[in-house]
This record gives C-alpha cells, structure tokens and sequence, in this order.
C-alpha cells in the first residue's frame, strides 16, 4: 500500500481547465452592464406619473421619470449596491436600498408605495432589504436580496445562497448539518420531504427560508430546548403566490437506453395544498428522500463530497415513483395534512471487496466479485392533525404507515486466505421479504392561567414486522498446504431459513413545568418506555445435494425479548436578563432485560437503576455569537441480532452467535458549540466538540476456527469505550461578495474496544476531513463553484504490536455556467478524485476524472420551456469506492456505478394565477 498520491496527466487537465474557467469568467464579468426598472404608485395602487426618480451606485448617478403607468427603467447600470430615491411634490420620500444587485443583469425594483405627506418637515423612510437575518434558533435568508432566473428551481437557488450547500443527489447542507424535513408557511410540505420540496418548489415563489434549528415537538410546547436539535427548512411564500397553481411535464431519452420523464402539478391556496408528482427512470433520479438527508436507503452523504460531480448511486437503478400530498384546515380548530408515496426500485450492483480482519500477528483476507439483484416496493402514508380543543389546550396526533416488500438474490466468488490454507468458494443466494410498519404519535399540552405553568403528555406507539424467506447454496475447495503437505477438503452448504420478527415499543412521558421565581422554570418529569420482540426462525438444511431438506432444531429459534425502563426526573432552568441561561436536573432510571426460548429453555433476566445527572448552560454574548454545553446521558438497549441465543451459519465462513445476557449500554455525552456571525461582513463561524464515553459498551469477540478460514462473532459487554468528535464551519463573502467562500473540518477519534480470540484489544480509529469551496457570481453571465476536500482514514491496533493501515482520499472539483445568450446556457462539471492506501490492486478507475457537459435552450413566453442536451461522465470512469472500520475488520469495496451516456431531454413549466378582481 501507497501512502503517497500520484498526479496523472487527468489531474493536469483538470487544473488547466479551473485556470481557464476563472480567467474567461472574470474577463467577461469586467463587461456586463444592468437594467433596473420597477412602477410607483398611490396609497390605492393607481399609477404615479411624473415621480422623480434617482439611482446611485459606487459607480453611478442617473435620474428618471415615471410615466402615465408608474413605470421608470434605468440602462446601463454598472455599479452594485443600488439605492433608489423616490420623490414628488406632495408626497412622502422614499429609499431604498439594494445592497446585493451586483450579480445580475436585470434588477426589478419591488413596487413603491407613495403616500401623502402631511409633515411640515420632511419625512424620509427608508426600506434596506437585509440579506439574513439571525434570530435565537432561526436564520432567516430574504429572497428580495438575491437574484434569481425566473426558471430556477428551489435546489438551483439554494446552491446561490451563503451557508448552503447541495450535492448532485440532492442532499441539502445549511450550516454544515444536514436538513431533515421541509415546511411551506409553517406546514410540512409533501411530507416534509427535502427532495420533493426543492426540486419542485419555484425560487421566484420564495419571499423567505427560513433555517430552524428544531429540537422537536415536544421541546417546543415545553418551552424548554436543550441538547442536539436538527435543522429544517421553513419556506415563506410571496403574499401574491399563497394562491397559485403551478407544475412542470419533463421527458428526455439518450443513449445506451436511458429515459426519463416526470410531471408534477400542485396547488396552493392560502395555506391550503394539494400535490401530485411523479416519476420514471433509469438514470439514479428519486423523488422522493423521505425526510431523510441521504436519500431514502442509501448510505450516508458527507460534504466532503460535494467536489464530486460523479453519480454517487452504487449500482444501476430504474426508479419509477409516484406520489400525493395535501393540507388544509379542516375547520378554525382543526389542520391536517397526509402524504402517501410509492417507489419501485431495480437495481443491479457489480463489484468486488476487499475485507482484512486483523488478527494480531496474522491477518485474514476475504477477496470477492459479485452481482447482487434487487427490486423493492415501497408504501409510505403519513398524516398529521393539530386540534385545538381550547384556547389553553392543544392536541397533535400524528400516524404513520408503511409497507415494504423486496425480493433479491445475489451470487458471490471469493478467495479466502489464512497463512497457509487458501479456500476458493461460492456463495449464492434468493431472498424475498415483507415490512409492515405502523407508528403513531400523540401529543397534549396544557397552558394554564398562571404564565409558564404547562402540561405536556406524549405517547409514542410502534410496531414493526419482518418475514423473510432466505435459500442459500454455500460451496467451499479448502486447501491446506502447512507442513509441505497439501489437504484439500470441499464443504457444502444448502439452507432454507425462514424467519418472522415482530418489534412492539411504547414509549410515554409526563412533565409539569412550573415558574418558580423570575426566569426560573421548574420541569418535574416521568419517562416509561417498553420494547418487545417475538423472533421466530426456522432452519431446514441438506448436507449434499441429493439429500432432501431436514429441520435443523439448533438452528430454529422462538424468543420473546423484552426492555422496560422507568425514568424519573427533575429539571431547573434559569434565564438571566435573555444572556445566560443554566439547567441543572437529575433523574433515577430503573431498567429491567427479560428474555426467554419457548423451545430450548432459555431464559435470562437483568436489572440495573441508572443515576442520570443532567446540566446546560448558553452564554448569550451578544445578538450575534453565543456559547453552550450540555451534558446528556441515556440508555441503548441490546438489538435482537446481538442476543439471539443461537448460531447462525448462514455464510459458512462467518458464523455468529448472540448473547442473551447482554446488559444494556449507558452513554454519556458533553457537547460545546460556539457560533459567531459578522453580518456586515458576510461571515459567519460555527464549532463544536462532544466527547462520549459508554459503560457497558456493546462490542464483538472475533474467534478464529483452528485450521481453517472460518470466524465467529459474538458479543459481550465490556468498558474503556470513547470517542471524540470535532467540527467546525467558517464562511465569508470575498471581494465585494463577488465571491462567498467555505471552509470547513471534521475531525474524529474512536477508541474502539474489541476481543480478539477472547483478549482485548483497543484500537484507534481516527478519520478527518477538510473541505474548501469557492462560488463565484457575475452579472447571469457566468458562474463557477470550486471545491477540493481531503479525507484521512486511519485505523491502529495495538495487539500483539501496533500496526497502522490508512487511506487517503482527495476530491478536486469545478463546476461553471456561461449564460451566452439571454435563452441560452452552457455548463462544465469536471471533477478528480485521488485515492491511496486501498487493499486492491486489481480494480480500476480508482482516480477516476469525472466530466459532465450540458447546453440548455430557454423559449415560450416567459421562458416557461426549456431544451436540454447532456453528456454525463464523458471519460467514461465512474466508479465507487469507499473503506469501512468496524471492529477488526477493514472492509474496501468497488462498485460499477452509471457511467457514460448522454440524452435530450423537454421540459415544460406550467403556472396558473387567479383572476384578479
């Protein structure tokens, strides 16, 4: 393994092109030049003729004068921050201003409103549209101070803002954290489904988003948020489309049999909406994430990959979606709003793995090729109904439903090597199963006539079921050559496995928050939660294949599981003058694990009481920066796969068995984060560092069969486990906002803790990531976004003596946009990736150059249609490789992704207002 990187003649070609797209962008943004124009009128909307109207810049001073219709037009602008004096005899003066009109050609100037003066002295009123605006938990981006073209979509404008960041699968980063769900005027819009709102929603509808840093429903009827919250969008549409029908038609097809086509249509009206969108394709395009920020089911994003413009979807997918959402006040009490969406993906993977599993002074090699099939349907139904029964009482209940079926099968070569015994074997498998889930949560405040007096009840009821079907043919060579004498020995393996988990879980809380003196709150609080599990597994089994199938009892399982806590608790928060604020609680936890084997007379039993301290504290030291810690702790229970009381052999090479006396796990948790912004400036500056340490951890014993390339895994509670996680943001506007620039970092440390053929071993785990990005803006002539990350991943094991393996991967990417006409753009994405320190020196493509190109045509009136010619992957190289540490296991694996292909796609917006009166 390398530790170095190698510059291939791609990389050159890649940094010439950045060169190039930044020196033709900054000479053609030396030329551009704006309109500015917009309409006056009176205190009854008629038009204001004869208004003097005066426009300067840091480069000009014009007049003009409004016509019979109000309306005034400026040429040849060529300064940024625009202000515009409006002024007529009679009347009252009015400024305003436009600090960030300097990225593009066409400013249109919000309708100005005269009114009558009746001051003797002159009255001036001045109206400045702040970019953001940062409040206590919300950041809060005005639309009026950014310019968008009247095509663009919420996804495109988003990737304009400061603090935003948006990946090619759509994922959407504010403030370097992941937003989780989407709300329109307060009110979950499809769901609260991210992709669906921002690859939907017109940015020309937007007045302003909002980011919320949500800390969930019952933390906002308390009053009280502490701990980790997650960011949400709140979108706030323009007064004049709360009532508007809009939606978009769109085919495309290509070669090597690539399609698309979608439609979507929806409805709002005045806080009322109705939706229907759709969708075919095999080119990785979802509708729908789920309110999930990694895209429904795939594995995480980091924005470390925002430089890669390659498809980040394993495999080859066709995706057909379709989906409907509405919400609406039922009566002046009640709102509701539902969603039901439907997915079915196909997929295709080829690849081949690479898994080390590290042994102290041996290690273990697994090399595989294989082809996994999948197709999955997928049901989604939620609703949600807010009832107010009183003007103190509140009620919100929220019920969910899905339902999954999926039907696979997969086929596996690989070579197994164990110092001297070698196995070449194959393993092939079909599988189907059924996934019914039903959730519902329910929520009762009460406020009560003394001020800050609340009652807050939530209950939370679960229920999910799995029944899969599993034939699996498992055929081994084993070679032996130790002692210059060679042995061979074949095995083979059939199973057929049926298996039924069925998951029940309640989860109920009870607080009363009580005033106590001024800015004191009081929360006195009881927590009750219970999880069971009824297993049922089902083994039959031949030795060869001409023996007929037999049931194998120590195989088959029937257990019943069951977790139960009670919490009891109290909490005081105190204010002092809105600039410090301090929380000091305490709470007794009793736990109790019960499990027992109708069939095999098993049965275990374990109690444990948890002395739970809880503390916070936010130092407020101005408007603008502020400080907390908290601290938290909290139970994780066992999961049935690490208690089940038998073996399961379904890969032969790696057999696994439970165990039921498992204690559950205790996890402390002490967070800090700092936060400074400099509005003027345009920066803004974001850290934070937890730092956890469990009791109890939950952690793998990894035994070696004597002889053999065999392994089993089991489990056992065990101390000494903690990590470290850092992070920070920084971002600013370069150069007259010209250009916004990010910087950001992630460092974490794991102090694993595993059993390695029964003796511990402590390993370290370190991965770290720095991302820088560059957008620049001119004038809707060009636009160009640079990003580089690297990525460190670094594993150390310190028995019998320390070893070190590491990665190393680098991401330089640049995507630029030339407007060349005013219907007309042509685009580049060109990234490069450098990896080093992977196992495999079979693969290929593992520095894959990624280009993409595409030319789009405008026409219809307002630009309402727009042709799109692309090419993606140019080179022909993508590919996914990524490296997993788990335990003693590094696990490299390459898998195809959709390369090279190019289509013709149509797209029609369609946009219907109500009459006026």
């Amino acid at each position: 393994m390398s530790d170095k990187f190698e510059i291939s003649g791609n990389t050159h070609r890649v940094i010439f092109l950045i060169v190039f797209f930044f020196v033709v962008g900054n000479a053609q943004a030396q030329l551009q030049k704006k309109e500015v124009y917009g309409f006056v009128v009176d205190i009854d909307g008629q038009p204001l003729a004869g208004v003097n109207v005066r426009l300067t810049t840091s480069l000009d001073t014009v007049m003009a004068i409004s016509s019979k219709t109000g309306f005034y037009k400026f040429y040849q602008i060529k300064g940024s921050n625009i202000r515009l004096n409006y002024s007529s005899l009679g009347l009252q003066i009015v400024d305003r201003s436009y600090p960030q009109y300097n990225t593009t050609d066409r400013v249109i100037a919000e309708t100005v409103v005269l009114k009558p003066q009746v001051s003797v002295l002159k009255e001036i009123v001045i109206k400045k549209y702040k970019p953001i605006v940062f409040k206590e938990d919300t950041v809060q981006f005005n639309m009026g101070a950014f310019q968008f073209d009247r095509r663009t979509l919420l996804e495109d404008a988003l990737k304009q803002l400061p603090n935003f960041q948006v990946s090619r699968d759509g994922s959407v980063y504010a403030f370097g954290k992941p937003i989780t769900s989407v709300q329109v005027d307060g009110k979950k819009f499809f769901g609260g489904d991210v992709l669906t709102a921002t690859r939907n929603l017109p940015a020309d509808f937007i007045k302003n988003i909002q980011v919320i840093d949500f800390f969930g429903d019952e933390a906002n009827a308390k009053g009280t948020k502490t701990g980790e919250s997650e960011k949400i969008l709140n979108i706030v549409l323009k007064d004049d489309k709360k009532k508007i029908s809009f939606g978009q038609v769109t085919g495309g097809l290509g070669d090597q049999e690539r399609y698309l086509a979608s439609a979507g249509l929806n409805k709002f009206n005045d806080g009322q909406e109705l939706s229907f969108v759709g969708s075919v394709n095999n080119t990785n395009t979802n509708l729908f994430s789920f309110g999930s920020p990694n895209g429904g089911g795939s594995r995480d994003r980091v924005m470390g990959e925002l430089a890669d413009f390659a498809d980040p979807t394993d495999g080859f997918n066709a995706v057909g979606s379709l989906g409907t959402s509405f919400s609406t006040n039922l009566n002046d009490k009640i709102s509701a709003f539902g969603r039901y969406s439907y997915t079915n993906t196909k997929n295709t993977t080829r690849g081949n793995s690479y898994l080390q599993s590290v042994y102290g002074n041996n290690i273990i090699t697994n090399q595989e090729d294989y082809v996994t099939k999948t197709v999955d349907n997928a049901h989604h139904m939620n609703w949600g109904f807010d009832i107010k029964l009183s003007d103190t009482d509140l009620l919100k209940i929220s019920p969910t439903f899905s339902w999954n079926k999926s039907k696979g099968n997969e086929s596996r070569d690989r070579y197994i090597k164990n110092r001297q015994i070698t196995n070449d074997g194959e393993y092939a498998s079909d599988n189907s199963s059924t996934s019914p889930n039903a959730e519902v949560d329910i929520l009762y405040a009460k406020s009560f006539k003394k001020p800050g007096r609340k009652l807050v009840y939530n209950l939370h009821l679960g229920y999910n079921s799995v029944d899969k079907k599993e034939d699996i043919v498992d055929r081994n060579k084993i070679i032996d050559s130790a002692f210059n004498q060679v042995q061979i020995k074949d095995s083979f393996l059939n199973q057929f496995v049926k298996s039924e988990n069925k998951n029940q879980d309640i989860k109920s809380s009870l607080s009363i928050i009580e005033p106590v003196d001024k800015g004191g709150v009081l929360e006195l609080n009881y927590d009750f939660s219970y999880t069971s599990i009824d297993a049922r597994r089902l083994v039959h089994e031949r030795n060869n294949e001409l023996v007929d199938f037999g049931r194998v009892d120590s195989l088959s399982l029937s257990y019943d599981y069951a977790f139960s806590s009670n919490r009891v608790g109290m909490k005081y928060q105190q204010d002092i003058f809105n600039k410090f604020k301090y929380n000091i609680g305490f709470a007794v936890q009793p736990t109790e694990l019960k499990g027992f084997s109708k069939d095999k007379s098993i049965q275990t039993s374990y109690s444990n009481v948890n002395l739970i301290p809880a503390a916070g504290v936010k130092w407020k030291f101005n408007e603008n920066s502020d400080l907390s810690i908290d601290y938290l702790g909290k139970n994780n229970q066992p999961n049935f796969y690490q208690i089940q009381p038998i073996l399961d052999n379904t890969n032969s090479q790696n057999i696994i068995q439970g165990n039921p006396e498992l204690q559950a796990e205790f996890a402390n948790r002490i967070l800090a984060k700092y936060r400074k912004s400099i509005v003027k400036k345009g920066q803004y500056f974001e850290s934070s560092i937890a730092y956890n340490f469990i009791s109890n951890k939950i952690v793998s014993n990894r035994t070696t069969i004597p002889n053999s390339t065999i392994q089993k895994t089991t489990f056992l509670n065990t101390s000494g486990y903690y990590d470290v996680k850092a992070y920070y943001l920084f971002t600013a506007a370069l150069f007259n906002d010209n250009i916004q620039m990010s910087l950001n970092g992630n460092a974490d440390f794991y102090n694993n803790v595993t059993y390695i053929n029964d003796v511990r071993n402590d390993g370290g785990h370190f991965l770290y990531s720095q991302s820088l990005q560059f957008r620049y803006m001119f004038n809707d002539v060009f636009e160009a976004e640079l990003n580089g990350n690297y990525a460190l991943n670094k594993a150390t094991y310190k028995r019998p003596y320390n070893d070190q393996i590491v990665a190393h991967t680098g991401v330089l990417g640049l995507g630029s946009k030339y407007y060349v006409s005013a219907h007309g753009s042509f685009g580049v994405e060109v990234s490069q990736r450098l990896n080093s320190g992977y196992s495999s020196s079979s693969w290929t493509n593992i520095n894959p150059t990624i280009i993409n190109a595409y030319f789009e045509y405008t026409f219809m009136r307002n630009n309402l249609a727009m042709l799109r010619i692309q090419g993606f992957d140019l080179l022909n190289q993508n590919s996914g490789i990524t490296r997993d540490v788990i335990g003693n296991d590094i696990f490299d694996v390459q898998n195809e992704r959709l390369s090279r292909y190019f289509m013709v796609s149509l797209n029609f917006r369609l946009q219907k207002y109500p009459k006026k009166s």
